[in-house]
């Protein structure tokens, strides 16, 4: 069975698609850039702010989907700035930490994104029933 899931804690979808799609064990998120879930407006500040926004809205939708950062299987990075790429690491590493499995991982750089957004990231996680 496929659904379409939503959280009160992520922001809601400027256009229309499902946010979060559960499919069997497996649990894939659209695109994410860093919306604040009350406006719904892009934060600004450039890539690390972006990358950890989206990390925080992530992190909190989490628990209403019974999942953690331990079921994380992958995740895709898009960025229009790929020259400071180290940014968003950086801003990954603060939640990926050294003693802890890291998810499978692609960046790619991209020309555009959504509402002038330099960073967005998708997730997929698998939770066994």
């Amino acid at each position: 069975m496929i659904q379409a899931l939503s959280s009160d804690n992520l922001p809601k979808p400027h256009f229309r698609y499902s946010p979060l799609i559960k499919a069997g064990p497996f649990f894939k998120t659209a695109g994410m850039v860093a919306l604040d879930t009350g406006s719904g407006q892009l934060e600004s500040g450039g890539t690390a702010l972006e990358t950890r926004k989206i990390l925080a809205n992530l992190q909190s939708a989490l628990p209403d989907f019974s999942l953690t950062l331990d079921n994380l299987v992958s995740a895709t990075i898009y960025t229009t700035r790929f020259d400071l790429f180290q940014e968003i690491n950086q801003a990954w590493e603060e939640v990926f930490h050294a003693d802890q499995r890291p998810p499978a991982r692609t960046a790619l750089g991209v020309s555009s994104l959504p509402l002038g957004a330099t960073v967005e990231m998708e997730f997929l996680f698998y939770r066994q029933e």
